[in-house]
């Protein structure tokens, strides 16, 4: 039995609060704070999607050549907001360098241990509890328009072959009679049948894991970290702007806001935010019945409880700016062309930060030897991963072995 150690975790999105869990569950004192309410940051806004498929970075071969010529169409999901180049090209010179066949196979490497196994690990975290309303088994489908616009993405669904996924191909009239809501001239879809799923409502669902950690006898916090005590060079506590709250360990969970704390601990880490934008379509009709990820218009369309989501477009800008009106509205011209039938009472319109490290592999493990660990960094996976990550921390500090090979997600890779 590992001793009893009091543990803060800083950070209530779904890879604190599923961390928190699992440490409580393992017998921890543990104490969770955030600034905001549970589930209302970056985890609020994803495409409540368990993409157990999605192991491949961003950074594929041909993306130097390719990002310049994307960025510059404004039909394509990718934006940049121009006075924010400078502070951005240090990470951006950074992140190109991987775009090549062995950093992609690498990082799909150390990404699929934190995925693949997805809706296992969120059933693992809510079975026998309350918040397991939440998860929902079902498909979910790649759709392209025909059989070579599928083929011209086969270097991505190699990977995903090597890693274990191979998608069952539905084509032509068929593609309408699995999904009626889709627009005529998508003519395939990729679908993968079991190992997926979506959380009816992200916001929701955390908030929910953060009562059953009060419910277990864990506490929340609602409080801005300030800094780490590491006097006596490990940490001793957390100071937040209500107060000291003493611990022997903590866990960074953050996300993209981690960077500040992470230079208090030595490390400067090379990450960016990734602005993704959503729109929920309120009490639509003739919308999709699974996830599905619209290959030419670079989105995912999730019927959730709140509406149909459609989430994907990519800015860079920062975390100050205010939302932009061009990537709404590309969003909602490919939600038509793909969905041409659908209607809504109202529609709600969302902007948040996705954590991107310049590697796509997030910081898991312990920062040197201070007793603060890392758990952040996730991308596009947050979601998907974060019940796994949870896990992983709790059996770092839990002094348990993993069988995972852990060093792709060091801190220490930035220095």
């Amino acid at each position: 039995m590992t001793a009893t150690k009091k543990v803060v975790v800083v950070g209530a999105g779904i890879v604190g609060v599923s961390s928190a869990i699992w440490l409580k569950r393992a017998g921890h004192d543990v104490i969770l704070i955030d600034r905001g309410e549970p589930g209302q940051g970056t985890s609020y806004g994803n495409a409540c999607v368990l993409a157990s498929c999605s192991m491949i970075p961003v950074t594929g071969p041909g993306l130097i050549l390719k990002g310049p010529k994307l960025m510059l169409d404004p039909n394509f999901p990718l934006f940049m907001r121009w006075p924010y180049l400078p502070k951005l090209l240090p990470w951006l010179a950074r992140y190109l360098s991987h775009a090549n066949d062995k950093d992609t196979r690498r990082i799909a490497a150390g990404l699929a241990p934190i995925v693949s196994d997805s809706l296992e690990q969120h059933k693992a975290l809510t079975d026998g509890t309350d918040t397991a309303k939440w998860v929902q088994p079902s498909a979910y489908s790649f759709a392209y328009a025909d059989r070579a616009a599928f083929d011209a993405d086969a270097y991505v669904w190699d990977l995903r072959k090597d890693h274990g996924f191979v998608p069952e191909l539905i084509e032509g009239a068929e593609v309408h009679e699995f999904e009626p809501a889709l627009a005529s001239d998508v003519n395939l879809l990729a679908s993968f049948k079991s190992d997926h799923g979506f959380i009816h409502e992200p916001g929701g669902y955390v908030a929910d894991l953060s009562k059953l950690l009060v419910e277990m006898g864990g506490t929340f916090v609602q409080a801005e970290v300030r800094d780490f005590d590491l006097s006596g060079g490990e940490i001793s506590a957390v100071e937040t702007d209500r107060g000291r709250f003493e611990c022997d360990q903590a866990v960074l969970a953050t996300g993209v806001w981690s960077k500040p704390l992470m230079k208090k601990l030595g490390i400067n880490v090379p990450i960016e935010s990734e602005r993704g934008y959503h729109i929920v379509y309120k009490n639509p009709e003739n919308g999709p019945k699974s996830p599905i990820m619209v290959a030419a218009g670079k989105f995912v369309a999730t019927p959730m409880a709140q509406g149909l989501r459609c989430a994907g477009i990519v800015e860079f800008g920062g975390l100050e700016a205010e939302a932009s009106s061009a990537p709404l509205a590309l969003m909602r011209k490919k939600v038509k062309e793909s969905f041409p039938n659908l209607i809504a009472e109202s529609e709600e319109e969302w902007l948040g930060h996705r954590p991107a490290p310049s590697d796509s592999l997030p910081l898991i493990g312990e920062v040197g030897a201070t007793g603060v660990y890392a758990a952040f960094g996730h991308h596009h996976i947050g979601l998907t991963g974060g019940p796994k990550t949870g896990r992983m921390v709790a059996d770092m500090i839990s002094g348990n072995l993993s069988n995972n090979n852990l060093s792709p997600y060091s801190p220490q890779r930035f220095g």
